[in-house]
């Protein structure tokens, strides 16, 4: 590896972070970051909104060799600071496109569902296996939502159904549904990324014959025995009627992506089309579950 970063800190207080950015970029800063200061989460903005945190820091990068006191003492001087506001450290040089690898250990969902990162073995029986590198891409299982949907993909009969997985991320939820014995899966995200992530995985876990995956508007006028979305309550409530649509009558559809307090309001959003089951929450997040109205259900238990 190469020589370490240097790393500025900078606590905002109430000065502009913008102002702050372009000190940095000026300075030479390689990347800037914001982050939370405090425990304040900022969970769901409304659209075309950025809020940031009461207390927000700003991390700049600069290049291995860079003075950390003349840096710090010149930040200072720019932004009018106190000089305990500014602070800065070393960061070693790491593979950090990689770095995720470190946290992201095989895992059990349910019964059988394994999901590990490559090379890693499963000592289990009558274990079904996934294999998955995230890429750029949201989704490894270690976010209670995705665990929520993964472990109920464990306990469905998944045989020969089709599934719809919108807002698919790295692919886990679709993937997850045809390892366990979905006939076909159509994953769709607006992140070019994420449609990228899916097909690669797909294709580690010689799922891509089953697999199809493309924009949302793949698939409009098709419907579904089971729909995912993993998403947020807000776009979950704005895509009520599209989302409900592509269920097939007597089919299902499992939503995750909301916060506890939020269940009620999404589940009221679907009550029209579905016969809505008692939320399954975990570490305050949700699932909920539907059946189609309009046919018998022919997967399934109700």
């Amino acid at each position: 590896m190469g020589d370490p970063y240097l790393r500025i800190h900078i606590e905002l207080g109430g000065l502009d972070p913008a102002a702050a950015e372009e000190a940095c970029f000026a300075a030479g800063a390689l990347s800037v970051t914001l982050s939370d200061s405090a425990d304040d989460p900022v969970l769901e903005p409304a659209p075309g909104k950025t809020p940031l945190w009461p207390t927000t820091r700003l991390s700049a990068l600069f290049a291995p060799g860079s003075s950390g006191p003349t840096l710090s003492a010149a930040l200072s001087i720019a932004l009018d600071l106190s000089e305990g506001a500014v602070s800065h450290d070393l960061l070693d040089d790491r593979p950090w496109e990689r770095e995720w690898l470190s946290d992201f250990h095989p895992m059990q969902f349910g019964r059988r569902l394994w999901v590990r990162p490559g090379g890693q073995a499963i000592d289990a029986r009558g274990a079904v296996v996934l294999e998955l590198d995230p890429g750029l891409a949201f989704g490894t299982g270690t976010h209670p939502t995705t665990a929520l949907c993964l472990e109920w993909l464990d306990g469905f009969p998944l045989a020969g159904i089709s599934v719809l997985d919108f807002g698919c991320g790295s692919g886990i939820l679709a993937l997850a549904a045809l390892a366990l014995g979905a006939g076909h899966a159509l994953a769709v995200d607006i992140d070019p990324q994420a449609l990228l992530a899916t097909a690669q995985n797909a294709e580690r876990n010689q799922l891509i014959d089953r697999l199809e995956a493309g924009l949302p508007e793949v698939a409009g006028g098709r419907s579904f025995d089971l729909v995912l979305a993993n998403i947020l309550a807000g776009p979950l409530v704005e895509l009520a009627d599209s989302l409900s649509e592509a269920v097939k009558p007597g089919g299902r559809i499992v939503l995750s992506g909301l916060l506890e307090d939020q269940a009620s309001g999404v589940a009221r959003a679907y009550a029209a089309h579905f016969e809505m089951k008692p939320p399954v929450a975990r570490e305050g997040w949700v699932l909920l579950e539907g059946v189609r109205r309009g046919g018998s259900a022919t997967i399934g238990p109700c």
